[in-house]
This record gives structure tokens, C-alpha cells and sequence, in this order.
């Protein structure tokens, strides 16, 4: 089982990777504008790199919890979830978008 604190904490950091992955993308789909090709590539393995430490920990909350409710959920939990989430939907399509930057700008 799992401590109040240690699940905070792996929750807290389960939110920030998330919010992280989901931030580079977002940098990434800004410098695509502007055909900074470079930076996209840099910006976008960030967001993956970050998108991986947060599936970890994400992986790892499922591991301890087993199925059988071993991890207790509330609203922090949900959220965090929600996060991760959306932060991976937001990569796709980010991802989709830049590679129609590349399509229109010829890169």
C-alpha cells in the first residue's frame, strides 16, 4: 500500500511530466509556424521524453494498484489522469498539425 504522501507526490509528478509533454508540443507547434525546423525537432522529443516519464509513473500507479483498488482515488487522482490524457491527445494532433507545416512549407 501506498502512503497519502508518496501518492501525492507520484501524483504531483505524474501532472507536471504531463503538463510538460503537452507544453513542449504546443512550443513545438508555434515554431512550425515560422518554419523553425530545428527547434521543432528539439521541442517535439522534449514532449516525448516528458510524455514517457509520465506514462512511467502512470504505468507504475496501475502496477501498485493491481486491479483491486489498492490505490485510492480522488479528485488529485482524476485530475492527474485527466492530464495525462489530454496531454497525449494534444501531442497527436499537435504532431498532425506540424506535419501539415511541413507539407505546406515544403520541409
Amino acid at each position: 500500500m501506498i502512503s497519502g504522501e508518496e501518492l501525492e507526490t507520484t501524483v504531483m509528478e505524474l501532472i507536471i511530466n504531463a503538463g510538460e509533454s503537452k507544453s513542449c508540443a504546443m512550443e513545438a507547434l508555434n515554431a512550425a509556424k515560422t518554419g523553425k525546423w530545428e527547434e521543432v525537432d528539439q521541442l517535439l522529443t522534449l514532449s516525448l521524453e516528458a510524455s514517457k516519464r509520465a506514462h512511467k509513473v502512470q504505468t507504475a500507479l496501475i502496477g501498485l494498484d493491481g486491479g483491486q483498488g489498492k490505490v485510492p482515488v480522488n479528485l488529485i487522482m482524476v485530475h492527474a489522469q485527466d492530464h495525462i490524457m489530454t496531454a497525449m491527445l494534444a501531442k497527436e494532433m499537435i504532431e498532425e498539425m506540424i506535419n501539415i507545416h511541413r507539407i505546406i512549407q515544403g520541409k
